[in-house]
């Protein structure tokens, strides 16, 4: 397929990503990607930093009713057992499914190398832009990803939101669908969009390929089939995965849970669970099988639980892999432990392992992309061989 045929994408959401790239120059609009074979990988951004030791609890561990005397459960008041030592939090039972029958992991204790202000814009850059600082980056790892995947096919990558995310805005040519469906153009808006955008080669271009394109997705996808909600934002990516893309991201918001945590933690933790039970269901047996699914956030959440029965900005947390055809089951990564000497600057978890080292381990895993590639081009100056945990777990 050449580079310029037309893509069978939504005008409503091709026009929404058009009027955002409008706004913000650094964001393309309709692009390809390349990745071989039948290999699939989707990340689920988890903003608003999620507070993976009320998803996962170390209730075995002495100290965790001591920090949250409040928030912390047991075996006996619903938590979940998973292994002894972890349980799972009753909001997400949904996933134990997958759990036993080895297609979901947690990956404790794990981090970017974020630790300034604890601002949730600037962790979510370094975990978007795959360096150790803030601004390090401009653009997104899983966009400089793309162009170091070996033996490539023509394969598409998809950004399930309004407008690119740093995750994969870059040079790499990235198609951007949005969930919306209240979006309409009239002729005189059309009209509109292509004189401002006539004196702009590249927005000309870009309204062209709109007015021209290929409308079957809209029948693939119906209205009825498209949303706003975790579900429907799983559904369509996934959905997109069984087609020609390789490579999708989306984001589940909901996790700045600051007070009153375990009523606010319910809709998120559901989201999610339900999110990944969806691309399970929407995928083929086969297609599932040949796909991982990698949930991660901007950082962790403190160990002792405030005043107001939440939790506040951390450090250390916890990602999560899934898939049809991984080894799982288990918890994977270092438990640091709670004692006050383990805890960093006495506050939060202490991270034993960097996000970027899962997300290298993945790429790896699911594209074959060189060591040299993920550690230079993709995250530059990571050790990938710190890697080497998370491919023997999965």
């Amino acid at each position: 397929m050449d580079m310029d045929q037309k893509m069978p994408l939504s005008r409503r959401a091709f026009l929404t990503s058009a009027c955002c790239v409008a706004a913000a120059p650094l964001i393309t609009s309709i692009t390809l990607a390349a990745a071989p074979g039948d290999k699939r990988l989707i990340t689920i951004v988890l903003r608003g930093a999620m507070d993976g030791l009320h998803l996962v609890q170390p209730y075995a561990d002495p100290a965790f009713k001591l920090y949250r005397p409040t928030l912390a459960l047991t075996p006996d008041d619903g938590l979940i057992d998973l292994d002894g030592f972890y349980g799972l939090n009753p909001y997400a039972k949904a996933l134990l499914p997958l759990w036993k029958s080895g297609e979901l992991s947690f990956v404790q204790s794990v981090s970017t190398p974020y630790r300034d202000a604890r601002s949730h814009f600037d962790g979510q850059d370094v975990l978007e832009n795959g360096g150790a600082t803030v601004g390090e980056e401009k653009t997104g790892w899983l966009n400089r990803a793309l162009s170091t995947i070996p033996s490539s096919s023509l394969r598409k990558a998809i950004d399930v939101n309004a407008s690119a995310e740093l995750l994969l805005r870059g040079t790499n040519r990235v198609d951007v669908w949005s969930a919306r469906t209240d979006l309409t153009m009239n002729t005189d808006e059309l009209e509109f969009f292509e004189r401002l955008y006539r004196s702009d080669p590249p927005f000309a271009k870009a309204m062209a390929e709109a007015a021209n394109t290929d409308f079957s997705a809209d029948e693939l996808y119906a209205d009825e089939k498209r949303g706003t909600k975790p579900e429907d934002v799983a559904r369509l990516a996934a959905g997109m995965l069984m087609q020609d893309y390789r490579i999708a991201s989306f984001s589940i918001t909901g996790w700045d849970t600051h007070a009153r945590q375990t009523p606010a933690f319910k809709s998120p933790a559901t989201d999610l669970a339900t999110a990944i039970l969806t691309i399970r269901k929407t995928m083929s047996p086969a297609v599932w099988k040949e796909t991982v699914v990698v949930a991660i956030t901007e950082f962790g959440r403190t160990v002792r639980e405030n005043g107001s029965a939440g939790t506040d900005h951390g450090t250390g947390g916890m990602a999560l892999i899934a898939g049809g055809g991984i080894d799982g089951g288990k918890v994977i990564g270092q438990w640091p432990g709670l004692d006050e000497a383990s805890l960093l600057n006495g506050r939060d978890l202490m991270p034993t392992g960097d996000v970027r080292e899962l997300a290298a381990a993945m790429l790896y895993r699911q594209f074959n992309i060189s060591p040299d590639s993920l550690t230079n081009t993709i995250f530059p100056g990571l050790d990938f061989n710190r890697s080497s945990i998370y491919l023997k777990s999965v």
